[in-house]
């Protein structure tokens, strides 16, 4: 079973990395996402990861997620781009696939930090301790 389960998240870690990258959209455009719930990577200007997320339980899925980002509603924005979801529409970009089931998202969203971002593991604790 477990070799069973990481098999499924490489693939899908796979699928992920291999997904079109998107520009975030100029002011006034639609994101190029649609409302599913899923696990998504933003790249900076440089293609490097700047961060991993997933869809917990929002009716809008991936589509609200990647907006919140974009209208600074996310800790990610108000600690890389000082709450200003602007730069993004500058040469970023985002990668993302829909995974209905719920517990597969939390573990691919898991697996990809760790592979991509992994200095990013742990940070609110190392915040909210100082």
């Amino acid at each position: 079973m477990i070799g069973t389960e990481r098999e499924r998240i490489q693939n899908l870690f796979a699928a992920l990395m291999s997904s079109k990258l998107h520009e975030f959209p100029s002011s006034g455009y639609v994101l190029a996402v649609g409302d599913e719930q899923g696990v998504y990577a933003i790249h900076g200007t440089a293609d490097e990861v700047l961060h991993v997320g997933c869809t917990y339980r929002g009716k809008r899925g991936m589509y609200q997620r990647l907006r919140n980002h974009l209208q600074a509603a996310s800790s990610f924005v108000d600690e890389y781009f000082d709450n200003d979801g602007s730069p993004l529409r500058n040469g970023c970009g985002y990668r993302f696939l829909a995974v209905e089931d719920s517990r597969m998202r939390i573990l691919l969203e898991a697996y990809a930090i760790g592979s991509l971002c992994p200095a990013h593991i742990g940070l609110h604790e190392e915040r909210s301790a100082k």
